[in-house]
């Protein structure tokens, strides 16, 4: 899924100089593109404040939950340090800002990364005289993507201005240079864009996310087994043919290399959390004073739910976990049906510049090699087609937002200055947008059963504002899937006046008061939550332990009901 061209690891080469590996150790290259439009304290911008004092003698000051943008900036160049740290990740970022800064900064941002190549603070080793950083290589570039008439715009957080920036940093299209590209003989593997550029470089992974985001290893090493488990989909030779009648049941989708095959890309959903520092009616859309992590920009309705078949990759890259019953062998994905929908002012930006991933967010997202190439090729198409609607259709449709349900927690990515739960959405520009004239309809009923009367507080709480649980949304998403599954296994056999599961369940969420979880399925669930189904993957896909594999999102036929004979599914 990464760059072919591998660096130049020789002796005297840059890669010598940031990593000190020796010529035969390759790692996978990182590009961290870093947007930092709006960060800073009140109305002052970071960059005009002075950086934390690494190695002060009096104790730091004590950080609230709505930290300052500079220890949440510290705090991502750590975790990416970290990923250095293992040997096998080399990370290059890239800060991108609207106006110069000073220096004192970039030197700063240099010193928290001494194992990507930065220099360590010059107090941590006595004596060293330290060389400044434009002298030598860094593993941080600071680029300025704007000049004096177009400063004000890109400062403004509604004009979307930085996320098209990032966006085309990142891809590097032939036509931000060249207006004339011979759509059927670019490469797309080739980027024009100034080679001064950090992202001008091979890479192999691409990160790029606003500053308020929290990027870990944990959801890089998530987003990369997901891309694994679509990609081996897609070239699986079982699902190279057609899908017949009996197979089209609404639920199960079929990924093949044809054109008319869907491009899915594991995409992000920021959360917060609920806090005593958050407006009052969040905590009543939490029922309680909870300090759970929970989403703004999706709810129920935003997502459904496919079976994918062949969708398990194994170990050593690319390679199939599915060799019997391959049309039963797959993974449960979370389908995104809406666009993500924040809140004020990042809600106009999504509108100027819309994320590259139809249902992904703009904030944090990624693409591998093989993913960047393939997006390009349909810019490159749509650029070229300018207004001609046909030849735009021939192009291709962009890709499509999905999660896989068994590592579901993985892809819910922390936003630390959690201003953004209790806040209302713009009007029209709401998650569940879709099917808002329902949700109208049972505002409606709930006001003629008198059902909240005098407590309007809880009303608007519960329509009006969106607090979406992260538990809340697994348990969704979960039951979703089994009883899209038990309606097509029923079919035309299925009682019309029936509530609830009729073949098939979920074996944690589908219990009764009367009737517990059993320890299995809630150690299960818990493996989930923590991301161990991706992290043990080898085991989970290639063991004879089927314990897990409903809560790791991968039966397809959930738990059969005890009265439910084996002939009946």
């Amino acid at each position: 899924m990464g760059n072919e061209r591998r660096p130049n690891r020789g002796k005297g080469s840059v890669w010598e100089e940031l990593y000190h590996d020796s010529a035969n150790h390759d790692r996978c290259r990182v590009l961290f593109a870093l947007n930092t439009v709006g960060a800073g304290r009140s109305t002052t911008i970071l960059w005009e404040t002075k950086p934390p004092a690494p190695h002060s003698a009096e104790p730091r000051p004590w950080i609230s939950e709505q930290e300052t943008a500079a220890t949440h900036l510290e705090r991502n160049l750590q975790e990416i340090d970290a990923m250095c740290a293992t040997g096998q990740i080399a990370a290059r970022v890239q800060v991108m800002v609207c106006e110069p800064i000073p220096g004192v900064w970039t030197d700063w941002m240099d010193s928290m990364l001494p194992n990507c190549g930065g220099k360590a603070d010059p107090m941590t080793k006595q004596g060293q005289r330290d060389i400044k950083v434009d002298e030598r290589a860094s593993p941080v570039q600071v680029v300025v993507t704007a000049n004096a008439k177009t400063a004000d715009v890109c400062h403004d957080l509604k004009s979307g201005f930085m996320e098209q920036r990032m966006q085309d940093l990142v891809l590097s299209p032939p036509y931000l240079t060249d207006r004339e590209v011979d759509v059927s003989k670019f490469d797309p593997a080739v980027k024009t864009t100034h080679a001064d550029l950090v992202s001008s470089d091979d890479h192999d992974l691409y990160v790029a996310m606003k500053w308020s985001t929290l990027v870990t290893v944990r959801g890089i090493n998530s987003f990369l087994q997901a891309s694994a488990d679509l990609a081996i989909a897609a070239s699986s030779k079982d699902n190279q043919a057609t899908m017949g009648e009996d197979d089209e049941d609404g639920v199960t989708v079929l990924l093949s290399n044809a054109p008319s095959s869907p491009y899915l890309v594991p995409s992000f959903v920021r959360v917060s959390y609920v806090s005593e520092e958050n407006n009052k009616v969040a905590k009543w859309r939490m029922h309680g004073d909870f300090f759970h992590p929970a989403s703004w920009e999706i709810c129920k309705d935003s997502f459904d739910m496919s079976w994918i078949p062949g969708s398990l990759s194994g170990s050593g890259g690319v390679t199939p976990a599915c060799h019997e019953d391959p049309k039963d062998c797959g993974q449960w994905w979370v389908y995104f049906a809406e666009e993500q929908m924040p809140t004020s002012p990042e809600v106009y930006a999504n509108e100027v510049t819309p994320p590259l991933v139809q249902g992904g967010s703009n904030y944090i997202w990624m693409l591998t090699e093989r993913q960047r190439r393939e997006i390009v090729k349909v810019k490159v198409c749509v650029h070229a087609a300018g207004d001609d609607k046909a030849t735009k259709e021939k192009c291709g449709d962009f890709p499509q937002a999905v999660i896989p349900l068994g590592d579901l927690e993985s892809f819910l990515m922390n936003f630390t200055p959690n201003t953004a739960l209790g806040k209302k959405h713009s009007s029209s520009r709401f998650p569940g947008y879709s099917r808002a004239e329902e949700r109208e309809k049972d505002r409606e009923a709930v006001k003629e059963r008198k059902q909240l009367k005098d407590q309007e507080d809880i009303e608007k709480a519960l329509f009006d504002y969106t607090i979406y649980p992260s538990a809340l949304f697994h348990k969704d998403a979960t039951i979703k899937a089994a009883r899209a599954r038990d309606f097509v296994i029923t079919g035309a056999k299925r009682d019309v006046d029936a509530v609830g599961p009729q073949r098939v369940k979920s074996a944690y969420y589908d219990v009764t008061i009367t009737k517990p979880r059993e320890a299995t399925s809630a150690w299960c669930q818990a493996i989930s939550r923590k991301g161990l189904c991706t992290l043990y993957a080898d085991y989970f896909r290639s063991s004879a332990d089927e314990r897990c594999l409903e809560a790791c999102g991968m039966r397809k036929n959930w738990s059969k009901i005890d009265k439910v004979s084996a002939d009946e599914l």
